[in-house]
């Protein structure tokens, strides 16, 4: 008997907020806690991915309102294989069809979709549809959609930090432009500005490997809102607190 997963903010409401603009361009979001909101629902886990993903929907949908223009999200990491093989092909099929089914919708909003991770252990019809959208999507600017699957920061970082090294061993970069922007543009995120913003869901306090580069001076928010039941509502309220804030990169105010 198939499952009624029941949305507590019903489509085409707009939060208090929409249409303000909080200074915050680029927001990243570890999405944590689907497994155990479908678990303390006695459902399978892979029914939290589910609602996550619609979840995922709901904030592209408002994120440009709020003056958001590159949304990066964490879907999948390196070490997320560890999980049982049931609910690894479960995200992966869930991932494909993601893509097939919200291309055109994507499409139709202004939404560029982007994949930041190590694609080799992803299997082929993955990749090809990984590929297509991006390229469908290229011509898009209304907002930027980055989904990471299989990323990790670290793996990021060695693999950028080997491409530098190939480069110049070709003679293609210089010994003086082996610096912090050639390193950056052989990252994952090459042409993506630094998160202003990183909010990790379900309580826990980690950044889990992601964007350990990008986020160096990034503010962070931690809410023990399970990902399923994060709301436009609730990213407006972190939207307003992180425009009190004083962000000083390092200098003195």
């Amino acid at each position: 008997m198939p499952m009624a997963l029941s949305d507590p903010d019903t489509p085409g409401d707009r939060p208090e907020g929409a249409e303000a603009d909080y200074g915050v361009r680029h927001v990243a979001i570890i999405m944590d806690g689907n497994g155990r909101w479908a678990t303390n629902r006695g459902w399978p886990r892979l029914a939290g991915h589910r609602r996550g993903a619609e979840r995922i929907k709901e904030i592209v949908r408002v994120a440009p309102e709020f003056g958001i223009r590159y949304l990066t999200v964490y879907a999948f990491s390196t070490e997320n294989w560890k999980r049982s093989t049931e609910e690894v092909l479960g995200l992966m099929g869930l991932f494909a069809r993601y893509i097939e089914r919200e291309a055109d919708a994507l499409s139709a909003q202004g939404v560029r979709l982007r994949f930041i991770g190590h694609r080799g252990r992803l299997d082929a019809k993955l990749k090809r549809l990984m590929a297509g959208i991006e390229e469908r999507t290229a011509g898009n600017s209304r907002l930027v959609l980055t989904i990471a699957i299989n990323y990790g920061g670290r793996d990021e970082i060695a693999r950028a930090a080997a491409q530098l090294a190939r480069d110049y061993a070709a003679g293609l970069v210089p010994e003086e432009a082996l610096d912090e922007l050639s390193f950056a543009a052989r990252l994952d995120t090459a042409g993506l500005p630094d998160p202003d913003l990183v909010i990790r869901t379900s309580g826990e306090t980690r950044t889990s490997n992601f964007l350990p580069w990008q986020a160096a001076y990034s503010e962070y928010e931690f809410t023990p809102t399970l990902w399923p039941d994060f709301s436009p509502g609730e990213l407006v309220e972190i939207l307003r607190r992180f425009g009190g804030r004083e962000r000083r990169f390092g200098g003195t105010k």
